[in-house]
């Protein structure tokens, strides 16, 4: 099986595409909700606290009412329990008030086994009598609460409820510590009258039951203890009570879920598609898919996309630059390979007929296109360095570069100012690039070079003007363009202009032909050191 081009670059291993990552990210942010609802348990334990808070105020008001009894019956001190434990004043702001606070953590307390069975014992007849007055509230209380309530002597034998009257709990923990006079909760495993439904299984609240027991203080002392116990709400019962606004809550989960994806398709995942779509056009030779796109979405894809086309638009204008310049390159180098071929023919079919005049004319010939060609690959291999040059961080200034350079008895060079200016660019290519434009001008007549340099904010401009015939307007346009050259008889090849544009382009410079009342003048700028 053949591999494509990505596949050279990147491999066979397998990535999962964009949409599917952004499918997962999606159903993970809707499955959050349901997470934190059925494997943390945060709602579960909620209705737990809930449940245990209820019964904390439903003890209270119990608690109050027996207490208003215990001491209406005049019970002597010695029958009541032990002393109550003082309050802790740094968490009760005012003496009088006494807040329980719920405390109970389905997550971290142990689900103890179920109540053991109360055992036999014989109540106080005072405190029996208060309860068999109570039991009417406590029964009539239960049908509308749901709760189980057992009110306690001082000694944890039951005086009211529904059962166990006359039985002790003293040995339950809870009761134990509630006769102390502390208050006690607990999470106790519950015995379910009926199997619970299938759908409630995967909820833990439904098999337990919360119990409070809330000590009653009389004159400092424990009169007793109130026991309440209640199944806490099931939360698929609670949450099917509440339907209204869970199903709004889902509604509102899926539509910011959507909200996400199509915000993340319009900004992230079409751009990105429409990007490599436009790179396999760009890369099957559409000049037309160079261009931006559509739509970019966010700051940073426009900023790739951007990258990219001025990446291609250079790319695109390098290989056009590479086909014209290999055209000029064939075009140049056939002309003397004709010529050299030609005169050797003639010399071979016809050099026995040719006198000794005509057969130097015709070696002369091949002598003079040899030379070209010879010339023309070395001004090719200039140039090629040129392009390719990287810039080697010397530095030199014009009069130091003027000086390097041999004498020419055809016209003189001389720095009108700046010749101090420290450049940029090394000794040896600001010597090409003065040589190059001094053989220019001396190919065109001129007796005198001029050279200015001035800098300002790190750039120095250098102006190079001759006293020679000047470039006529309709050649201003083409002077760098590679192989264009008007002294091609007189051995011009026409790349020396182009091989000093390569090198200030190295060295982060440029150069342009700017006016001039009298010969020709070019400004070259470049960074100072």
């Amino acid at each position: 099986m053949r591999l494509t081009a990505s596949h050279k670059w990147i491999g066979r291993k397998w990535r999962p595409r964009l949409a599917t990552v952004v499918v997962a990210i999606l159903v993970m942010v809707m499955a959050l909700p349901l997470v934190g609802l059925f494997f943390f348990r945060l709602y579960e334990n909620q209705l737990i606290r809930q449940t245990e808070a209820e019964l904390i105020a439903q003890g209270a008001a119990i608690a109050a009412i027996y207490a208003r009894d215990v001491r209406d019956a005049g019970i002597p001190p010695e029958k009541l329990g032990v002393p109550m434990p003082q309050a802790n004043p740094s968490r009760s702001a005012t003496p009088d008030y006494r807040p329980i606070e719920p405390r109970l953590d389905l997550a971290s307390d142990t689900v103890l086994p179920t109540r053991p069975a109360a055992m036999a014992a014989i109540p106080d007849p005072p405190f029996a009598a208060i309860g068999a007055r109570l039991s009417g509230i406590l029964d009539a209380t239960q049908k509308t609460t749901l709760a189980g309530f057992r009110l306690l002597d001082p000694t944890g034998v039951v005086i009211a409820g529904r059962g166990e009257v006359g039985q002790s709990l003293g040995e339950v923990e809870e009761v134990r510590a509630a006769l102390a006079g502390h208050y006690a909760s607990a999470l106790r495993l519950r015995i379910p009258d009926q199997p619970a439904p299938p759908l409630y299984s995967v909820s833990r609240g439904t098999k337990v039951r919360v119990f409070v027991a809330l000590p009653v203080a009389v004159a400092g002392q424990v009169a007793g203890v109130v026991y309440v116990s209640r199944t806490p709400n099931n939360i698929m019962k609670h949450l099917y009570g509440e339907r209204g606004k869970v199903t709004l809550a889902a509604i509102a989960i899926l539509g910011g879920t959507l909200l996400i994806g199509l915000v993340f398709l319009r900004t992230v995942s079409r751009p990105i598609y429409a990007l490599i779509d436009r790179t396999r056009r760009i890369g099957a030779g559409d000049r037309g898919a160079i261009r931006p796109l559509d739509h970019h979405g966010t700051y940073e894809m426009a900023e790739l996309s951007a990258a990219f086309l001025d990446m291609a638009e250079k790319l695109q204008a390098r290989s056009d630059s590479i086909q014209t310049f290999a055209t000029h390159v064939s075009h140049e180098l056939k002309s003397p390979l004709t010529a050299i071929q030609g005169a050797a023919e003639l010399m071979r079919d016809s050099g026995a007929a040719m006198d000794e005049t005509e057969r130097r004319r015709f070696s002369n010939n091949i002598v003079t296109d040899a030379g070209r060609l010879n010339l023309l690959v070395r001004r090719l291999l200039d140039l090629a360095r040129a392009e390719n040059l990287a810039p080697s961080g010397e530095s030199t200034s014009i009069s130091a570069a003027l000086a390097l350079l041999p004498v020419d008895n055809r016209l003189a060079a001389r720095v009108e100012a700046g010749g101090d200016i420290g450049l940029r660019i090394s000794a040896e290519n600001a010597v090409i690039v003065l040589a190059n434009l001094i053989d220019n001008s001396a190919r065109h007549g001129s007796t005198l070079v001029s050279v200015t340099a001035a800098s300002a904010e790190g750039r120095a401009t250098i102006l190079v003007g001759d006293d020679g015939a000047g470039i006529s307007p309709s050649n201003r346009t083409r002077i760098f363009e590679p192989f264009f050259t008007t002294r091609r008889d007189s051995g011009g090849t026409g790349m020396g202009l182009g091989i000093v544009l390569a090198l200030l382009k190295a060295h982060d410079g440029t150069i342009r032909l700017v006016d001039s009342e009298r010969g020709t003048r070019f400004e070259i700028i470049l960074p100072v050191v």
